[in-house]
């Protein structure tokens, strides 16, 4: 009691000192709301980890078999693993590793480095290279979808601008993450042998990929040494197009060459045949786009936004950039209608308080609470981290009627002592100071009772964190 009635003594007779306190709140929250990161939900990262391994030419079965159940074996060891999933497709496997919530996702990526690192003995010899891995967060689904198509370049061409060009300067921009190109189909040569041929010269299939091998490669040729210098020998013995390959000599009949054309098909082509992407009845492939972990979703989608003209400048007249997918117009519109739920609720606040309170000057005091309350707590949510979301904006609506409660109670008690004939300084002071301890502990039970949603653990617990701290900051 003494300690409210001081408190309130002491704003009452420093008023310049009381308003500038509250510009400041209101301040500080004005300044910290353009700066929160708006989000669907608040930021709960799953420490998920996806391999990928290919093998090119493997069966489905043979993904499974040999690449991906090696590979399971080493994972099952590592700990906080609590599901890992696998699936295997014609030459890729792509398991996926979740792990508890408390568990650091650079441990677990080192963890699962050293897995792949012991299951390589047991993986194919003919593996291209080892499996990778990446950190995902598979409840951060991406923020915008590009799709990208041509009617007059090949698939190979359309697929190298995207891959050096357009792919390059998106993942400069800031607040991008991870950046997935589907459909993309990479240059490759394809060589199709005719077994009847290679049988009436007596060669296999081994043996034209071995030598494929053997003659595409760019090494050291060594180096002339004088007797005053030394010159570096500099030849690229790669080949990069179909005709250099179909004169490759991969053997020799009756004393003459036999080059790889005179027993294979030699094309160029693309990797993949069976992958394309479409965009209506255009064939071309897309551009997946996902943040970076805390990124603003909207402000970075903003940003591709605002240098797609200009990215679409640099590209060929050909190539058309729509986009498919673009996450923010639903985020855009749900925190709309939260918005103007909170401007509804608390116009209809103010409305109830006019219509009963029966005195505009009442009235604006408490509308005036409302209001440094509710910009005062966009500061502290700017402090610890916490998005503008569904859940903090439904948090300040429901905070919006314990202030009001707590305000009408002080506001009718000091008219009350006005309406008895004392001063505005004694009925402020002494209306304030007499509810004063019970309006705070009233607050505090309203807090006590969010404290259990801080504990709880789960993807519920960071889920509700935020909604009970900026409940509690908004009441208080």
């Amino acid at each position: 009691m003494n300690n409210g009635r001081s408190l309130s003594a002491w704003c009452v007779d420093h008023p310049i000192a009381t308003v500038l306190l509250t510009f400041a709140l209101v301040l500080l929250g004005l300044i910290a709301f353009p700066r929160l990161p708006v989000a669907p939900l608040p930021e709960a990262e799953f420490p998920t980890i996806q391999v990928s391994a290919q093998l090119p030419g493997a069966s489905p079965d043979t993904m499974a078999s040999s690449v991906a159940t090696p590979l399971e074996v080493q994972f099952s060891a590592i700990p906080g693993m609590t599901q890992m999933t696998s699936s295997s497709a014609l030459g890729s496997t792509t398991l996926t590793l979740q792990f508890t919530l408390d568990k650091s996702i650079d441990t677990a990526a080192q963890e699962v480095q050293a897995a792949i690192n012991t299951a390589s003995g047991k993986l194919p010899k003919d593996m291209p290279t080892l499996p990778t891995w990446r950190k995902v967060n598979p409840a951060d689904s991406p923020v915008l979808i590009l799709s990208i198509s041509s009617m007059q370049m090949p698939g190979t061409e359309l697929s190298d601008y995207v891959e050096t060009l357009l792919a390059r300067q998106i993942s400069q921009i800031d607040g991008v993450g991870l950046i997935n190109i589907t459909g993309q189909q990479r240059p490759a040569i394809r060589v199709q042998a005719s077994a009847d041929k290679l049988a009436a010269i007596g060669l296999t299939l081994a043996d034209i990929r071995l030598a494929i091998q053997q003659t595409s490669l760019n090494l050291a040729k060594g180096a002339l040494y004088g007797p005053s210098s030394i010159s570096t020998l500099s030849t690229n013995d790669q080949l990069f197009d179909a005709d250099e390959y179909g004169q490759l000599i991969v053997s020799y009949k009756d004393g003459a060459p036999v080059q790889l054309r005179d027993v294979a098909r030699v094309i160029n082509g693309s990797e993949n045949d069976y992958v394309q992407a479409w965009s209506g009845h255009q064939p071309g492939l897309n551009l997946v786009i996902s943040r970076q972990p805390g990124a603003n979703i909207v402000e970075t989608v903003d940003r591709i936004q605002a240098a797609l003209p200009a990215l679409q400048a640099m590209l060929p007249a050909s190539v058309q950039v729509t986009v498919l997918s673009d996450r923010t117009k639903t985020i855009r519109a749900s925190l709309h209608e939260v918005e103007i739920t909170l401007l509804i609720a608390v116009l209809l606040v103010i409305a109830v308080m006019a219509l009963f309170l029966r005195q505009w000057s009442a009235t604006l005091i408490v509308s005036a609470v409302l209001g440094v309350s509710l910009i005062a707590s966009f500061a502290l949510m700017y402090v610890l981290g916490f998005s503008l979301n569904n859940l903090t904006l439904v948090a300040i609506v429901v905070a919006v009627g314990f202030v009001v409660d707590d305000a009408i109670v002080v506001v009718e008690n000091i008219h009350r002592h006005l309406e008895a004939g004392q001063s505005m300084r004694d009925a402020a002071i002494k209306g304030s100071s007499e509810i004063g301890f019970t309006v705070v502990s009233i607050s505090l039970s309203l807090v006590a009772a969010f404290i259990p949603l801080l504990f709880m653990g789960g993807v519920v617990g960071r889920l509700f964190k935020e909604f009970a701290l900026t409940a509690t900051s908004t009441i208080l």
